[in-house]
């Protein structure tokens, strides 16, 4: 009687797993489908305005070799 009682116990787990599987693989497809829709390059609507200039960055055509790796190791880029 025990060995059957463990059986469905066994069964019971797996069917939950399998369950939770399922619900998450498809939340999975669905987030994605979602964000398929959405069109994050487009232009802005409404009154928007260009926050930075391409003219009041600073920045230097001839990098020196120490000058790129400090960047590197400072910003991770």
């Amino acid at each position: 009687m025990q060995s059957y009682f463990r059986f469905f116990q066994m069964i019971w787990l797996f069917l939950l797993f399998m369950g939770c599987t399922l619900l998450f693989y498809y939340g999975i497809l669905w987030v994605s489908d979602e964000y398929k829709e959405y069109h994050r390059y487009d232009e802005p609507q409404g009154r928007s305005m260009k926050v930075v200039s391409p003219s009041s960055l600073d920045v230097q055509e001839e990098w020196l070799p120490i000058e790129r790796l400090r960047l590197f190791l400072v910003d991770g880029e």
